[in-house]
Formats: structure tokens, sequence, C-alpha cells
């Protein structure tokens, strides 16, 4: 990999010339507290500048890698409050188990039976599933954010998950039951399969009405809003066809939850989340440059549609999967990219942090909505207690720069 100084030459002759808004500081330099704003103005250089002059660089012979010490610094940080944050989940439950109880239950200790079955049978595959749908959802925020060039944007806003959530409804609704009234592989494979299809073409429409000769943020964002309104109505027609029974089940789904998830279903979803969370990664580094403005991006090799196209449909594919999993909770790809952003003090949401806090936020989420109460809550509850406030507060705040 090359060094970053031809970058930044390359990069500091071409940000003049951009007028673009962008994920950026403001003209005089001072932060903007982790919110992102739209700046229409000539003042790109500074975030560039500012991003460029944190990297450094690992030379070996003729190769050098690149790296961002204060983002592998947040990095450790949040890799220990992701395994504390899945010690804490796996521990809790109907019955608190010691912490020494579930190591030695992960690492195959049989000689507590009960204890070794509760762990690896029960609260495993849960636990797993709080941190796929977390990484999925919070990567699927940050690759919306950084395309639409908006922190307001996200799978929510998009249509994704509510398209996902038309098609679980219908299947659930419809079909009689949790499974369609379906039994065996099929009864595995029914509502997943509506759900991942109708979330795929919900993200299709969106960005097949929004493009016009490219990508603007405000016909995305508003196009998706369309798509999620219309989703949202279709949703509430089929609940009225439905019995109590169904209509229930699936208004339990539609809040987000992680009830009764098992290794039949989060093994496919660990493989295909793997996946697509290794290729958002790959794409991070087009994102970035994508990120400056068409006319700086172009200066500097990217071919900025194909890149916002391989995105979208990234993150098309990582919310789908997670909605699939637990249904549409709410807010996690919203807030999670923005923490993600200013705690690493990135230009742009960075896709692996947002992943890694994404995930310790669900976990924690749902360690809380399943132990605080009497009668567990969906995970889906606590996240949008959380994530309510925080988008009030981004839409005050996007609201006062625009005034």
């Amino acid at each position: 990999m090359s060094t970053s100084r031809p970058l930044e030459r390359q990069a500091e002759g071409s940000t003049e010339s951009s007028t673009e808004p962008a994920f950026a500081e403001s003209a005089s330099g001072e932060s903007d507290g982790g919110a992102v704003a739209f700046e229409g103005t000539h003042s790109l250089g500074s975030p560039l500048k500012s991003t460029l002059k944190s990297i450094r660089a690992l030379r070996f012979g003729p190769v050098s890698l690149r790296y961002y010490p204060r983002a592998l610094a947040v990095s450790g940080i949040l890799v220990v409050l992701l395994l504390a944050a899945v010690a804490l989940h796996l521990a809790f439950g109907g019955t608190p188990l010691s912490y020494p109880d579930v190591i030695a239950a992960l690492f195959g200790d049989t000689s507590k039976k009960k204890i070794h079955l509760a762990v690896t049978e029960f609260r495993a595959p849960r636990t797993m599933a709080a941190v796929l749908v977390g990484a999925c959802l919070a990567a699927a925020g940050a690759i919306t954010q950084t395309v639409a060039r908006n922190p307001l944007a996200s799978p929510d806003v998009l249509g994704v998950t509510a398209g996902a959530s038309f098609g679980a409804v219908t299947v659930l609704v419809i079909g009689g039951g949790g499974h369609a009234g379906l039994s065996g592989a099929a009864a595995l494979i029914g509502m997943p399969a509506a759900a991942f299809a109708a979330g795929i073409i919900s993200g299709t429409a969106v960005y097949a009405l929004a493009y016009r000769r490219g990508i603007d943020s405000y016909r995305l964002v508003l196009v998706g809003l369309g798509i999620s309104g219309l989703a949202a109505s279709l949703t509430t027609w089929i609940l009225t066809l439905g019995d109590v029974t169904s209509a229930a089940q699936a208004l339990t789904w539609m809040m987000g939850s992680l009830n009764g998830k098992d290794w039949a279903i989060v093994q496919p979803m660990a493989a295909a989340a793997v996946v697509l969370l290794a290729a958002a990664l790959l794409c991070g580094r087009w994102l970035l440059l994508a990120s400056f403005g068409e006319d700086t991006a172009v200066g500097l090799g990217a071919r900025v549609g194909r890149i916002r196209l391989t995105a979208l449909s990234l993150a098309v594919l990582l919310a789908a999967v997670a909605t699939v999993v637990a249904g549409p909770v709410a807010f996690v790809a919203l807030a999670s990219p923005q923490v993600a952003r200013m705690i690493s003090r990135s230009v742009v949401p960075p896709i692996a942090l947002s992943a890694l806090v994404g995930a310790v936020f669900v976990l924690l989420a749902d360690t809380v909505s399943a132990n605080a109460l009497s009668a567990p809550l969906p995970v889906g509850v606590a996240t949008a207690v959380v994530g309510a406030p925080y988008l009030i507060y981004l839409i005050l705040k996007y609201q006062r720069r625009l005034t």
C-alpha cells in the first residue's frame, strides 16, 4: 500500500474546487461535537487535512500499511467493553449464573449439565444474535450516513427495515402462525425469506426512485421516508386481516425482539453477516474518498457512482439480515455510527467502530430489557428509549445550523 504523502498532496490540490456539502467541521476549524452537518462551503480541506495528519504508516520495505492510532486505541477499548457485555448478557437471565460457571460452560465443561445446557443452548444463541444484529445495523447505518452525507440517514429512514417488516408480517398474519403455518425446513425459511426479499425490494425501489444521474442525499432520504410510510401502511392493513394471536406475534416481532433465538436461526445469519461485514470493511476506504465530494474523489481515482451503488447494496443486505433475525430494532443504525464518529474524531462514521458500538449497544439494551422489570421487554423498547432522545437532539442541532 502506498504512503499517505502522495495522497495528501493530491487532496490538498483538489479540495479547492469542491463545493459539495460534506461530513465536515466548521470553517473555523472548531469541532462540531461529533454530529455531522451539511456545510455548503469551500472548507472541505480542513477535515481532510486533519484526517491525513492522523495517519501513521508501518513500512516493510517497499510496502507500507496506513493506520490511525486513535482508532486503534478506541477499537481496543470497545473490544474490551464488548467482551464484558457478552459476559454480562450470558450471566444474567431467569437464573443468574456466576462468571466462572459461564466461562467453564463456554469452554466445554459439562460437570454442571444444567448450567452447560442453559449457557450453550439457550443464552449463547441469543447473545450471538444480539452481537450480530447490532453490528450489522450499525455498519449499515454508517454506510448510509456516509453515502447520503446526512446523520439522519439510516436503514430505518430509507425503508429497508419497514419493507422487511412488511414481508415478515405478511407471512406471520396471512399464514396463520409464527412460521406461516408451515413446518420443518419450510418453517425455518418462510418468514426469514419473505422479510429478506421485501427488505431488498424496498431498498432497490428507494435507490431506483432517488437516482437522477447520481444520488442526491435529500432526494434519497425523502424517497426513503415515502417508501417507509407506504410499507408501514401496508403492514398496518395486513395486521387487520389476521386473528388476534397472529397479530400479537407480529406486533411483538415488529418491536424488535431476540426472544427464542436458537442456533438454527443464528448460524445462517452469522455466515451471511461475516461475509457482508468483511465486504463493508473493504469498501470503507473508498467510502472515505467519496465523502470528500465528487470532484475530490474523482481526482483521487475513485468511481463515485459505482462506490455509492455498491455501498448502498451492502447496507441494504446488512439491514435485511439483521431485521430477519430480530425485527426492526430501532435507532441502532442511527445512533451507533455517530457515537463511533464522535469517539474516534473521524470525518465519517468508521464502519468497524460503528459495528463494535452497535454490538455493545444491543447487548446492553437486551440485558436491561430482559431483566430490569418483572416481565421481559423486547430489545427494541430499550433501544428506542435511548435512541429517540438522541434523534431529537440531532434534529435540533441540525436545525440550529440551518438558522
